[in-house]
């Protein structure tokens, strides 16, 4: 066996790039091949500089490579394997790209080479293009790897030798591309494969678009690709993208050798996969499927470009061939590295990866003097109410043991049964067996109790207090927690509105306390904020990131106060809904307008019935009194007379909607309009805002224009994200992004409230703003924009910089 090949010395980006496993590799690693050209910024130094800051200090290209990306072996039978090696899932640098070509070049031309066999080293194959190289923005990106589809097609499936993909772990994006490139496909067990580059706004780049509905049919090819999904190597074998599943992953190698020296012998026939059309539909039928799925794409999502394009770019394969086809999918590449939702895509994946960096907490000057990281095994969780039971759920899941406490045997049992129906949900959907079910509804996986016994809560690492919204409730729960947990352990409160110094009065040691403020369904719902106060020591900050990392949430550290960061931020969006209800506007055409119109999950009448109008007037009482001054309040309002009248939304079958059973199933009801119903609340609310408070009522009301009111709906929420920045409530704009998008639905192709206001501008949102205070000049409150707000305008900087030059009297972080 001979090692011979391309050692090329480049730029070696560190371990904390993107090509990372921080996080679920499927979801995140998203293989993205740049074939276009980028619209020219900033120079790269300071391009750099603003994403080190967005993202907590995350510089893609920082240090330096050294080693092999591709080498090759020679064996004996003259199959050549060549390796991808780029620690730690092998992505496509573009060094690794030019390696990959000149080590294939110089494998066709020797004469000793009878077949060509492609490998990942480590786990996986390859985990596609490496994201940080568009955040360099160095405009090389494009220029790097221009016509690489060419250049795959060249070497890997009409070069000399015939090519062989052997792929273990996942080949994504460019992974898959490499893969599909090659004349055959040998997967292991373990292996998935797939196409998602849809996710970060663009298309793939190096033939997928071509190859794929080639080997598995045009239906689908396009439904993998529109939906991002990967496929497990039984599927992908049933589909026709593995020519064979080897059953042991150790024998994944011979088997591709032996496979190669088949097709080289003629044993097996060579397929340019390209050159297939024996699996795409007939003419008549294959445009009926393209129609079919430009139909469902823009009703599914009406606001993005990108998916539309790459249907055309299959089409275009499809009508006039491969080749054809990949000129088509570069331009289309192209057109959609352009669009806003790439840049806002891009902007949301590194966010992500920037939450857990912290000033303070995470860098040095965290570091210094604080205590070893907390073993985290074993959550306390009191309260088995919906939330409870959902947090103990996700610990479950996630390998924890879980003390469940409650205050008497009733609730026990209940909270318990709600844990058992989360996990036996589950297991309908093939995530569990039953046996592990039993598993984790057994000691000592799961334990429940009714008191403070100091042997179970002694044994905790972490404590997650999840009862009733009361003050004195929690001031009690955690002065009796303090004496029965050991003095390392992390005591913590799920409160989504009491300050948490307030909930530690009773403490001796109030600065343990610290917020862990879950979204419901908790075992669902993927964002955690981590609530800190002045007084909290950064070492317990650190590791509830530690443990948001255990159960796979996003975590999010913010400031302590009204509302933290989520509620705080959008409580406008509310008020300003019930606001032009009572000028005149139709609620069901507000809904409409912010949910098709901008592209929330649902309308603000629509989430306060599911949320609940109880626990909004509840919620809402806390911003009135803590900022008076720029709220919108209707004692006689709609969200009043739905309390007095028990019509609290989904709960009581009735609220700003009417909810009937979905026929056919007894578990599920729809929203149904009911203006009827709804019209003498509307009335009364109208009546009273208009006399009392001065609403005026709008002579445009019944015509006013979708994007007006998007406009007087979301940039009152722009504003209060300001006060939010200026306040230092986050550590970074970018963290409050990743919060808007992760708890309330924000698009994530408009890449969270503060991205989105930078891209409206802060100039246009301040004029508007001012606009909307004279329009209602007894409400101008609610409306004027903050100073942040008008000191990004008037300097023109984007708002997510704001923060280098408006530093808070008292930050809350």
């Amino acid at each position: 066996s001979t090692r011979v090949g391309t050692r090329t010395r480049a730029s070696r980006r560190s371990r904390s790039s993107s090509s990372r496993a921080d996080f679920d590799l499927p979801h995140f690693l998203i293989g993205i091949i740049p074939l276009g050209s980028f619209p020219q910024g900033p120079p790269a130094s300071a391009q750099r500089e603003a994403h080190k800051r967005e993202t907590g200090g995350f510089d893609p290209g920082s240090a330096d490579r050294d080693g092999e990306d591709v080498y090759f072996d020679v064996d004996g039978n003259g199959v050549a394997t060549v390796t991808l090696e780029n620690p730690p899932v092998n992505a496509l640098h573009p060094d690794v790209l030019r390696a990959l070509s000149q080590c294939l070049q110089e494998a066709h031309g020797r004469d000793d080479v009878r077949g060509i066999v492609i490998v990942g080293s480590g786990k996986n194959f390859c985990a596609g293009f490496d994201i940080g190289e568009f955040a360099k923005g160095t405009g090389d990106v494009g220029d790097s790897i221009k016509g690489a589809s060419n250049i795959l097609t060249e070497v890997l499936e009409e070069g000399a030798k015939p090519t062989v993909a052997a792929v273990r772990g996942i080949a994504l994006g460019g992974g898959c591309e490499v893969a599909i490139a090659c004349n055959a496909r040998v997967l292991s067990p373990d292996a998935r494969i797939g196409l998602p580059e849809l996710q970060l706004g663009i298309i793939p780049g190096f033939g997928g678009t071509q190859r794929l509905p080639r080997l598995v049919g045009l239906q689908a090819g396009l439904e993998m690709i529109l939906t991002s999904k990967p496929v497990n190597a039984k599927k992908a074998h049933a589909l026709g993208i593995a020519d064979a599943v080897c059953e042991r992953p150790e024998d994944l190698l011979a088997e591709a050798k032996r496979l190669a020296l088949d097709l080289a012998s003629g044993k097996v026939q060579r397929v340019r996969t390209l050159e297939r059309t024996d699996r795409l539909e007939p003419a008549e039928v294959a445009q009926m499927v393209f129609a079919v799925a430009r139909e469902q794409t823009r009703k599914r999502a009406p606001h993005l470009q990108h998916p539309l394009l790459c249907i055309d770019a299959i089409e275009a394969g499809v009508v006039h061939g491969g080749k054809a086809g990949l000129a088509a999918e570069t331009q289309a590449f192209a057109d959609a590295a352009k669009l806003p939702a790439h840049k806002a895509l891009v902007h949301v994946f590194f966010a992500m990866r920037g939450t857990k960096k912290v000033r303070g907490v995470t860098d040095g000057a965290g570091a210094a003097g604080s205590p070893p990281p907390r073993k985290l095994a074993t959550v306390a969780v009191l309260g088995g109410g919906l939330m409870g039971s959902g947090i103990a759920t996700a610990s479950l899941l996630n390998g924890m043991r879980v003390v469940l406490k409650d205050v008497s045997a009733k609730f026990l049992d209940a909270g318990l049964a709600r844990i058992r129906k989360n996990l036996e949900s589950r297991q309908k959907k093939g995530k569990l067996t039953e046996a592990k079910v039993r598993e984790l509804t057994a000691p000592p996986t799961l334990v429940g109790v009714i008191d403070y016994d100091p042997s179970v809560f002694g044994r905790a690492d972490i404590v997650i207090e999840a009862a009733l919204e009361n003050v004195q409730l929690k001031q009690d729960i955690f002065r009796d927690l303090e004496k029965v947990c050991r003095p390392d352990c992390i005591l913590s409160s799920n409160t989504s509105t009491i300050d948490i110094t307030l909930i530690g009065a009773k403490m001796q040691r109030p600065e343990r306390i610290v917020g862990a403020h879950f979204f419901s369904p908790a075992h669902v719902m993927p964002l955690l904020e981590i609530v800190r106060s002045h007084q909290t020591p950064p070492d317990i900050v650190r590791d509830t990131l530690a443990y948001a990392s255990v159960i796979k949430k996003t975590p999010v550290v913010v400031g302590n106060c009204t509302g933290f960061a989520v509620n705080r931020v959008f409580f406008p969006y509310t008020m300003s809904a019930m606001l032009l209800c009572d000028a005149g506007v139709d609620p069901y055409v507000i809904d409409q307008a912010v949910q098709r119109g901008f592209g929330m999950p649902i309308g603000p009448f629509r989430l306060s019935d599911l949320v609940g109008a109880d626990i909004g007037l509840h919620v809402g009482a806390n911003f009135v009194q803590a900022f008076p001054s720029r709220v919108y309040t209707n004692l006689r309002g709609l969200i009043v007379q739905l309390n007095e009248t028990k019509c609290f939304g989904e709960k009581s079958g009735k609220g700003f909607y009417q909810f009937k059973q979905v026929e056919g199933n007894k578990k599920r009801t729809k929203a149904v309009k009911d203006l009827a119903s709804l019209q003498p609340l509307l009335d009364c609310s109208r009546a009273a805002a208009q006399s009392e408070l001065g609403v005026p009522a709008l002579a445009s009301a019944a015509s006013i224009p979708p994007e007006l009111i998007v406009e007087m709906i979301f940039y009152p929420v722009v504003n209060e994200a300001c006060r939010v920045l200026a306040e230092g409530v986050v550590d970074k704009a970018a963290d409050l992004d990743i919060a808007t998008v992760m708890s309330m639905g924000f698009p994530p192709y408009r890449g969270g409230i503060v991205h989105w206001g930078d891209h409206v501008g802060a100039m246009r949102i301040a004029t508007r703003l001012q606009h909307f205070a004279s329009m209602f000049p007894n409400q101008s409150g609610f409306f004027v924009p903050c100073e942040y707000l008008l000191q990004c305008a008037h300097a023109g900087v984007k708002l997510a910089d704001g923060q280098k030059f408006y530093q808070p009297i008292d930050a809350k972080l």
